[in-house]
């Protein structure tokens, strides 16, 4: 018996300020199911997640709290491994970074790096965003900002460790070059080389002393690990790296897929294999920086607002509704929008219509002409051999795209047996044929079909596991577990008992359950806890809301809202869209050519499903509303301080 071939991997670690949204989900159902996809293909797969919880941004956040960041992050973890199960995922191990092992194994790797002298003391000086942990130069910053996420930075000064990273500038060139495909999309190479790597690689900052939630440092206890060093080394810390025992490591590293969002593709390629390279360790085999889950134009995140909560999905939907949308709808790669609207319409196309409905019609008709059992098997006309042909030529066509990591594509590739078998079915008109007394050909018809449903869901098992399970169940057969049942068509015996049993999917009105969604979304916000009150701000804290004029260039109500206007203003260059509570002391005419005053830097929000970007400023004594407006005439745009 042949030995499998191992395949390693992994999805960065997640750290949360208290939720978890959609673009979490995103990275770790594709991981999933390319996991699934390579197991039933006959890999020896291992599957690793986990929590990043160390840091200076978890130790602040557990003092808000009022508990300890062990607290804290327990309850992370409490909560992330819940959402993976709730989305059934797959993984083979979860580490946390506050595991003993891991603590153990990064001040090894410390103090390797300090005797071969890759490590030395020094004072850093630089800017430094909390939120995403990374050290910035002046050169860096975005208009004085992170440029990752556009928030403030802050000037530090401490002594630190610094790794030697700019010694590697030369051998991570030379990497690229003769590994063309480490880093995909390719725009992800040119982006680290030129903006990262030709300006020159600065030696990096690699441990912190003005706080101690972290590893420790052995040789200088006062230190603790820089937190991406800390999080970059549990792929090789989960597998045993300088422990005694490290079975695991000898068996699957190199990692084979590094799964990453575009923000953090230079802490992978970057750091990653400059320290994998001084520890003398083999690089992974790719690091791919995938696009961003968008929510209004803007990255999804808990920080600027565009939240979609998993755990509603889920719970409403289902794992598999919601699995599908984001490895069907999201181009591979690229950013990708979500609204509840796609989600809810993808559902209605794919999933009701086309398969629910074919497994549907398939079953109640072997139900009705054969008394609920697969018939026999009679002669292939040529309609049902092209059938026959598309299905047996998928696995070949799914296992290509998913060597490119394409999701979608697999799906597409799958949906086309669906789709043809739908068609197959209004073709051949089964319930003529039974008319006709032709049972025969309803027979084979109906094996056809059966067999076509076979290979899908087969196909569809990796993706969408449930739906597969409820599927074979139908058609009373066992789950696959690999693909070896799709080389030849007919694996389905005659006799076979299959039953209707209840829909797969249930089709959804749209618009209302749209409405019950932004219900949904008012409810949550009114049960939402009030945060402590402030009695007083500091002028940071006011700089960073931003003020502009603007001009009402249209305006008109909102449908079925007594109290809302939805506002087109022009603000300098640029045309927003905000939905104000004012309908009751202005009508839509009285605003056209108003200057208002625009919060202009607030998180979008959708209202009764319309998207608001911005808020007016209002006064009320609580019986009339008045909208804030400039003493005289003023270019719209302008900034107000």
């Amino acid at each position: 018996m042949s030995k499998k071939p191992t395949y390693y991997i992994t999805t960065p670690i997640y750290y949360s300020s208290g939720s978890f949204h959609l673009g979490h989900c995103y990275t770790t159902v594709i991981c999933d199911a390319i996991a699934r996809f390579r197991r039933m293909d006959g890999y020896d797969v291992f599957y690793l997640t986990g929590t990043d919880e160390h840091g200076q941004k978890v130790q602040q956040k557990a003092e808000a709290a009022g508990v300890s960041p062990q607290q804290y992050v327990d309850g992370l973890y409490d909560q992330i491994t819940r959402l993976w199960k709730a989305l059934n995922i797959s993984y083979d191990k979860f580490i946390r970074t506050t595991d003993d092992y891991h603590e153990r194994t990064v001040q090894k790797i410390y103090e390797k790096l300090l005797a071969q002298g890759d490590i030395y003391k020094s004072t850093y000086e630089g800017w430094y965003c909390t939120p995403c942990e990374s050290f910035w130069t002046e050169s860096q910053l975005h208009d004085g900002k992170c440029p990752d996420c556009g928030r403030e930075v802050k000037l530090q000064k401490e002594e630190s460790y610094f790794f030697r990273l700019s010694n590697y500038a030369d051998r991570l060139i030379a990497f690229y070059e003769s590994h063309p495909d480490f880093i995909s999309p390719k725009s992800r190479m040119n982006e680290m080389i030129n903006n990262f790597i030709k300006p020159g690689l600065k030696d990096l900052c690699i441990s912190r002393t003005t706080f101690d939630w972290g590893v420790k440092l052995p040789f200088d206890p006062k230190h603790v690990a820089y937190v991406w060093v800390d999080a970059l080394a549990n792929y090789i810390t989960a597998l045993g790296y300088l422990q005694e025992d490290h079975a695991l490591f000898d068996k699957y590293w190199p990692a084979d897929l590094h799964l990453v969002g575009k923000e953090i593709v230079r802490f992978h390629t970057i750091v990653w294999p400059a320290l994998l390279m001084a520890l003398d360790l083999p690089m992974p085999k790719q690091v791919y920086g995938h696009g961003w889950l968008l929510f209004g134009n803007d990255k999804m995140s808990k920080s600027k607002g565009n939240v979609v909560d998993p755990f509603v999905l889920t719970a409403r939907y289902g794992a598999d509704v919601i699995r599908y949308f984001l490895l069907r709808e999201i181009p591979f790669g690229s950013d990708g929008t979500y609204t509840n609207e796609a989600l809810l319409t993808r559902t209605n196309a794919d999933l009701v219509n086309d398969l629910g409905n074919l497994v549907s019609r398939t079953t109640a008709m072997v139900t009705q002409y054969f008394g609920g059992q697969v018939p026999q098997l009679g002669e292939y006309t040529d309609l049902d051999r092209e059938l026959i042909s598309l299905c047996t030529e998928t696995l070949p066509r799914v296992r290509a795209d998913m060597e490119q990591l394409s999701a979608p594509d697999a799906l597409a590739d799958i949906f086309r047996i669906v789709q043809r078998a739908n068609k197959y079915i209004d073709e051949t008109m089964p319930w003529a044929l039974n008319k006709n007394g032709d049972t025969v050909r309803l027979g084979t018809v109906l094996y056809v079909l059966t067999e076509c449903i076979r290979f899908a869901a087969t196909l569809l098992t990796p993706f969408i596991p449930d739906t597969a399970a409820r599927i074979f169940d139908k058609l009373g057969m066992p789950l696959p577990h690999d693909f070896g049942g799709l080389a030849d068509f007919g694996g389905t015996p005659s006799g076979t008992a299959v039953h209707k049993g209840d829909n797969l999917f249930n089709r959804i009105d749209v618009d209302r359950e749209l409405q019950e969604l932004d219900k949904l979304a008012e409810q949550q916000a009114a049960e939402t806890p009030a945060q402590p009150q402030q009695d007083a701000i500091t002028i940071e804290d006011f700089s960073r809301i931003q003020l502009r004029t603007a001009e009402v260039i249209a305006c008109e109500k909102v449908a079925k809202s007594d109290k809302l206007l939805l506002l087109k203003l022009r603000v300098g260059d640029e045309v927003r869209q905000v939905v104000s509570g004012i309908a009751s002391c202005y009508t839509p005419e009285y605003l056209v050519g108003k200057t208002v005053v625009l919060v202009s830097n607030l998180k979008p929000a959708r209202i009764r499903g319309v998207e608001s970007n911005g808020m007016i400023l209002c006064a009320s004594d609580g019986k009339q509303i008045v909208f804030v407006t400039p003493e005289k005439d003023i270019p719209s745009g302008t900034t107000v301080r």
